[in-house]
């Protein structure tokens, strides 16, 4: 069990820095479990793939309606419809299907326990930060990349903020090392993919009244 209340470091959202701030230990001070993140990860994977790959079968390619030649007396092979497998340009055997399904089901409180267990990774490696607020009047990039400078985060950042913004998801969407999120669309996957998880405030509250049971 983790003893001491984690603290992340406050900033406001011109990086200048306003001390800390204590994280709910409901969110940020869980035991990781490596097998439950994994399977958390595998199930939302899965249920993200979209299935593209799609092969015909005789059923569906276009044509052979007739039989190509009459059963007896020609010499050749007994044949039903040029549309078989056996045909260039027939269906395909054993081929991919639309209608293959690769969504994975997980339990709820398992799904938002490993997501508490990562989040509780990053706030016990001091990869989390707290901005005030966010507030932008106009969608530029220039300054959401000096706030990064000025908090010195230059890998992989979660930007999560109470909820979407048009303003701010334009500001952002030129940066590559950034991702924007809101607070109760927050995930696994998106958070191990990330270095270092920058949230405001709101965003705070907003993760615990979506996530904790009540």
């Amino acid at each position: 069990m983790l003893s001491d209340m984690l603290k992340a470091k406050v900033y406001n959202q011109t990086g200048e820095d306003k001390g800390e701030v204590s994280l709910n230990p409901k969110v940020f001070e869980i035991p990781v479990k490596d097998e439950l993140i994994h399977q958390a990860v595998v199930a939302l994977l899965a249920n993200r793939r979209q299935v593209l790959a799609h092969a015909k079968t005789r059923g569906e390619v276009r044509g052979g309606g007739r039989k190509p030649w009459k059963q007896k007396g020609t010499g050749r092979a007994r044949h039903g419809s040029i549309r078989s497998p056996l045909w260039v340009g027939g269906g395909v055997t054993f081929g991919p299907t639309s209608d293959r399904n690769f969504s994975k089901k997980i339990n709820k409180k398992m799904k938002t326990r490993a997501l508490f267990m990562v989040l509780s990774e990053k706030a016990l490696n001091k990869n989390v930060s707290v901005l005030e607020k966010l507030e932008i009047a106009e969608a530029k990039t220039k300054p959401i990349i000096e706030l990064l400078k000025k908090i010195k985060l230059d890998k992989k950042v979660l930007l999560i903020i109470e909820k979407m913004d048009s303003k701010i998801a334009r500001s952002v969407n030129n940066i590559p090392k950034i991702t924007l999120i809101s607070a109760n669309s927050l995930n696994v996957y998106d958070v191990l993919n990330a270095k270092h998880l920058l949230v405001t405030k709101n965003a705070l509250k907003t993760v615990e009244q979506t996530f904790l049971v009540k």
